[in-house]
């Protein structure tokens, strides 16, 4: 065996901060996954789990290219008949803007189990304010 394998318990995990304001989703969304997943370390391996915290702050101030803010619509299924919803960027930006950030990055994500650990690091905030101040060394993006 070699010393150069990643352990999980010897992992260090650090905490990005980014400012969604005034940034292009599919761009940011890139730029989250990257630091969850870990692809900035050495040691990245895809199978193993050795990515980082990431706080986004402004994400109801979030920008989209060309007509989407009319056209761009977000559809969920209950399961159940008549369970089709179906509702527009602009409505859902001003209801709920973390669940546009956290749709773009889950669709980034792989489907498996590393994913839906993944996404468990990430922390959106609709404005500036985030309960992570107690945090050390928070690198901002």
């Amino acid at each position: 065996m070699s010393n150069n394998t990643v352990s999980i318990n010897n992992n260090h995990r650090s905490w990005y901060l980014i400012n969604a304001k005034e940034q292009i989703l599919g761009r940011l969304a890139t730029k989250i996954v990257y630091y969850l997943i870990g692809k900035h370390k050495v040691a990245y391996t895809p199978s193993i789990d050795i990515g980082d915290y990431v706080i986004v702050i402004n994400a109801q101030k979030i920008n989209i290219t060309g007509n989407k803010r009319k056209n761009k619509f977000y559809f969920s299924h209950s399961g159940y008949s008549g369970g089709f919803k179906k509702i527009s960027f602009e409505k859902l930006i001003s209801i709920n803007p973390q669940k546009i950030i956290h749709h773009a990055v889950k669709g980034m994500l792989p489907k498996n189990k590393i994913g839906c650990m993944v996404l468990k690091r990430l922390k959106i905030y609709a404005d500036k304010t985030h309960q992570h101040q107690a945090q050390q060394h928070i690198h901002n993006i």
